[in-house]
């Protein structure tokens, strides 16, 4: 498939929310940049799915960027994200969106773990969303950034906003679920969020060559 007119970057995913809030970074980075042109979906791109075969965070989301680039000729970045729950090692982890064995199935995959932590003690529920964001440009560079989101899991979901696990983990120095925040307020502290605003500069500078690569 021919690139769209313009195009020079391809968020690798086909969630319109991700790519209205890559959008908006890029716009508040590059004053005067069209970014409807600038920044497409896979859909839009052409981009293939990508098998998620990797064993981490950040090599599934390089294996998404990585195809994007090629596929499209265009940069790429792409994110992989999920729950790491301390008492359990770390799971689900990269599984966490098929926890429960059906990928996409918030309501079973959120039973299922309180199920599995119905006997663990509030001190001792921690969990963290971790989000890895990816660059991948057609020559072969790459970067990866990850970023964090640290709280307790509650016993029982709570609020109405958001997605996957997001009602039941109340971050640290909260009183509410993330389900329970503004999308602005989400944004500003999410994992996913963190992970972005720090791959942005090394966007920016793949984009524009008088930009100077952060160390």
């Amino acid at each position: 498939m021919p690139e769209p007119e313009g195009a020079r970057v391809v968020l690798a995913t086909r969630n319109r929310g991700k790519l209205a809030e890559l959008r908006e970074m890029i716009a508040a980075a590059l004053p005067g940049a069209d970014v409807e042109r600038l920044v497409v979906d896979a859909a839009t791109a052409g981009a293939p799915d990508v098998v998620e075969d990797g064993t981490t965070f950040e090599s599934n989301a390089l294996l998404k960027a990585r195809s994007a680039a090629a596929a499209t000729g265009l940069i790429a970045v792409a994110d992989d994200s999920g729950l790491a729950v301390d008492v359990l090692g770390g799971a689900p982890g990269i599984f966490s969106a098929r926890w429960a064995g059906r990928h996409g199935d918030d309501a079973a995959n959120l039973r299922l773990l309180l199920d599995q932590l119905s006997d663990v003690p509030d001190a001792h529920r921690g969990a963290r969303f971790v989000c890895a964001a990816a660059l991948a440009t057609p020559d072969g560079r790459e970067h990866v950034e990850t970023g964090e989101l640290r709280g307790t899991l509650l016993r029982e979901p709570v609020g109405e906003g958001g997605f996957g696990y997001d009602p039941v983990l109340r971050p640290e120095g909260s009183h509410r679920s993330v389900a329970q925040y503004s999308r602005e307020e989400k944004n500003a502290v999410s994992h996913r969020g963190r992970a972005m605003r720090a791959l942005l500069p090394h966007l920016v500078a793949a984009l524009d060559p008088a930009v100077p690569v952060p160390d």
